[in-house]
């Protein structure tokens, strides 16, 4: 068991023994401290520049803080050699659990070996961290199928499936370019694997036209998942591969914010109106649900963080009274080096008609901040 929680139950019982000894009873006044209070935990987060992380990062921190924890909630800016240093200051600091959102799933082995020596059991928040025998439990969505429903929303989009999964009335061929997230982040690969899967048919019976030739992860990631890069490679594609009037139809984005920066790049070449690509996305961030009100992107993968929170929370109070959390998946997220278990949520895929019923009446979103793109 953690040594500060047995520290802290000897505590509680010393107290109880000499409550007892001078006659006070229920209702006496004695000690009523709770033990939480002396538990600390250290949440690593990688980065500020989204709100999604953001949003990950106030609600693990404000749940651990209502049941009485300490918390030390940490964003390192995108900066591997930030994030590393924040999580040594963490385990010297004597954090109880570690949960981390990896910048890169690669990057941690030290802290995670530094933290097993110390007997703090790790959480993988949303990354995976790789290499490492040290990740006690990962907490995250089923990564594989959000990539199967962004593929499926840009088959909606284009009108090859409809919603409920049958054969649409449109035939194709349809010019589609595809974007992944950074190659550092296990999760991208999952994405990809799950869209490429779902795609893959389509491509090769025609219906769908990767019309760059660009279809393998390498090719088409995004370092870091920049708007900014991804607004680049769109410009790139179309200046290189749509010219003589070949129109892009579709584009399989696997993040909000990179789909932003493709629809800057779609709309500066000119594109509009009922004529404008689909353009798939992630995470619900407010900017694109208001396009997505307005009828530019087409679509986006929501990933319900206050359930994401909720569940880290359930798996660090299981670690501080000895237990193993519950996991629902023991066999899919293999880091290298073991089979971490794993509580995977599901998702929900949010289009136009969507974002009332999903977001709003949830109170993700007020009506508010989606008319004026921007929360609270």
């Amino acid at each position: 068991m953690n040594r500060r929680l047995l520290a802290a139950l000897g505590s509680a019982a010393l107290a109880l023994s000499m409550a007892a000894c001078s006659g006070d009873g229920a209702g006496s006044g004695g000690n009523d401290s709770d033990q939480p209070g002396d538990l600390t935990i250290g949440v690593s987060m990688p980065t500020q520049t989204s709100e999604r992380w953001i949003a990950d990062g106030n609600s693990v921190k404000e749940k651990l803080e209502a049941k009485g924890y300490q918390v030390d909630l940490q964003y390192a800016g995108d900066d591997i050699p930030t994030q590393s240093q924040q999580v040594d200051q963490m385990i010297t600091r004597g954090a109880d659990v570690l949960i981390i959102a990896a910048i890169d799933g690669t990057a941690l082995s030290g802290q995670l070996q530094a933290a097993a020596d110390a007997d703090i059991p790790v959480i993988a928040y949303d990354r995976l961290i790789r290499d490492s025998p040290n990740v006690d439990f990962y907490v995250s969505f089923d990564n594989y199928k959000v990539g199967v429903a962004q593929a499926t929303a840009l088959l909606v989009g284009l009108g090859v499936q409809t919603k409920d999964g049958a054969k649409g009335e449109a035939k194709g061929p349809f010019n589609i370019e595809l974007f992944a997230g950074s190659l550092d982040d296990n999760n991208a690969h999952f994405f990809f694997d799950g869209a490429m899967d779902t795609l893959k048919p389509f491509i090769d019976d025609g219906t769908l036209k990767v019309t760059s030739g660009q279809t393998n992860i390498e090719q088409v990631a995004i370092l870091r998942w920049q708007q900014e890069a991804a607004q680049r490679r769109m410009e790139d594609l179309l200046t290189s591969s749509y010219t003589g009037g070949t129109k892009v139809d579709g584009v399989l984005s696997p993040y909000d914010g990179l789909s932003r920066g493709i629809i800057t790049a779609l709309q500066n070449a000119g594109y509009k109106g009922a004529d404008f690509p689909v353009v798939t996305g992630q995470d619900a961030e407010i900017a694109s649900v208001k396009l997505i009100d307005d009828g530019v992107q087409s679509s986006t993968i929501f990933k319900d963080t206050r359930l994401l929170a909720e569940q880290a929370v359930v798996a660090a109070e299981a670690f501080l009274t000895d237990k193993a959390p519950e996991a629902n998946d023991t066999e899919t997220y293999n880091n290298g080096v073991k089979v971490v278990p794993s509580y995977l949520l599901p998702v929900q895929t949010v289009y136009k008609d969507d974002i009332k019923p999903v977001l709003i009446d949830s109170g993700y979103f007020t009506a508010e901040e989606v008319a004026a793109g921007q929360a609270g």
